[in-house]
């Protein structure tokens, strides 16, 4: 199977996401630049989960520009990444309402945690379906970015039981980490 209806399908459900989370914003009532300025922390919370869904989207877009042929693992694979990625707008919701809180700024990270694990598994189907020379295992190399951000993804969750601000600090560092989308695929691509 060629790939093209997954990341059409891919594209629509990310689209919905930002979609619902740009929805979520209510304007203030009064007329006041004040009164938008009180709003700054549901337009963070925006702003840092649109770039994580930003980021996303685009290194799933890179994933699949070197990816050959899919199956039904690969199918499922993505569909369980969409389903993590599709509760980031509830998740997003819970915590610019309550950003003082510990409860969803904790499920704010196990969500980000569950969305790079999903990618994670992702790639594996990808590679395993294509076998030992295929080119993401070379592009990909020992993935550095992506097991650092587990490791601040489990550190930061566990620190929101105790400081939510400082998870939130922490979430916001993966976002940075990652906000160059990873030119690793691109360069492989354009060496060949």
């Amino acid at each position: 199977m060629k790939s093209n209806r997954l990341e059409a399908f891919s594209d629509g459900v990310l689209a919905i996401v930002i979609t619902i989370m740009v929805l979520e914003f209510e304007a203030p009532e009064q007329t006041s630049f004040h009164a938008v300025l009180s709003k700054s922390p549901v337009f963070i919370s925006y702003l840092v989960s649109f770039i994580y869904v930003g980021i996303y989207w685009n290194n799933h877009h890179h994933l699949f520009q070197i990816t050959e042929k899919i199956n039904g693992k690969i199918l499922w694979a993505n569909l369980h990444l969409l389903f993590w990625l599709s509760l980031i707008p509830f998740t997003t919701s819970w915590l610019r309402e309550n950003y003082r809180s510990k409860a969803p700024a904790t499920l704010y990270g196990i969500v980000l945690l569950m969305c790079g694990i999903a990618y994670y598994i992702l790639q594996r189907a990808i590679l395993k379906y294509h076998g030992q020379d295929f080119a993401l295992r070379k592009a990909i190399g020992r993935d550095m970015k992506g097991k650092i951000s587990v490791v601040i993804y489990l550190a930061a969750i566990g620190v929101s039981l105790f400081t939510p601000k400082l998870a939130q600090v922490a979430y916001v560092i993966v976002a940075v980490i990652w906000f160059v989308p990873d030119s690793r695929i691109e360069r492989y691509m354009q060496s060949k």
